[in-house]
């Protein structure tokens, strides 16, 4: 079944070009994938084809304003929710983007200048999700991650149907470190338990370097997990990696 998302933006180009390329564009190319990015300007009365206006009250830069945004996602009547990317959304992590590939559709609308008008917010958007504690110019970027992070969560888009389960996040944990040929480099080796052609002893080592690689660079995942269990200091101890804690 196809995913849609459809994208409503002043730059439906920057939408359309990097949604064509890549693991996105093999997607839609064979029906998992159905994007469709509009322009906020085509509700739009006046000769320019205003979208922004100063803001109530005075202060720096612009907002866009209701009448084009709600009257362009009116005139579309695309999937809900309909997601505002903003800065005072819910953090996305993939657990939202779990959740969002459980659908059959949604929308995102992006954001530019100072934000939109608070009626947008309030009124015709059902959620708002932001990347974390930054600001960009304008939710287009924003948009594209959570496509992409949404997109490989759903099956058949990845090549591999383990890849979407095997990787960063997808247990709690970062992902375990990869290594490839050559075997060593500039005295550089692959640990000798990936050559060993030991399937089980692998999986193990992987769990364990997984398990410090969160301790050393994202302990809060582990707290969040509930620390580490018994299991899992024997598994760091079997392979001499450092708890941490």
């Amino acid at each position: 079944m196809s995913l849609r998302v459809d994208v409503f933006t002043i730059f439906p180009g920057i939408v359309e070009s990097y949604v064509s390329e890549s693991l996105l564009g093999r997607a839609k190319s064979v029906g998992l994938l159905d994007v469709r990015a509009h322009d906020l300007r085509i509700a739009t009365t006046d000769v320019h084809q205003t979208v922004d206006d100063s803001p109530f009250g005075g202060g720096a830069g612009m907002v866009m304003m209701p009448e084009p945004v709600f009257g362009a996602v009116e005139a579309v009547d695309p999937p809900r929710p309909l997601i505002l990317m903003g800065p005072a959304g819910r953090t996305f992590d993939q657990s939202v983007a779990i959740e969002l590939a459980g659908l059959e559709g949604f929308s995102l609308l992006c954001g530019r200048y100072e934000g939109v008008d608070e009626r947008i917010r309030t009124d015709l958007c059902d959620d708002e999700i932001s990347l974390g504690d930054f600001v960009l110019a304008g939710g287009e970027l924003a948009a594209l991650s959570v496509v992409e992070a949404v997109a490989r969560l759903r099956p058949g888009v990845l090549g591999n149907a383990v890849s979407s389960q095997d990787e960063s996040f997808a247990e709690g944990l970062l992902e375990y470190p990869h290594w490839t040929r050559p075997a060593e480099f500039r005295g550089l080796e692959v640990p000798e338990v990936l050559r060993s052609g030991d399937h089980v002893r692998v999986e193990r080592f992987r769990r364990a370097a997984a398990l410090a690689r969160t301790l050393e660079r994202r302990p809060d995942l582990v707290e969040r997990l509930g620390g580490l269990s018994e299991t899992d200091r024997l598994l760091l101890a079997e392979f001499e990696l450092d708890s941490g804690m």
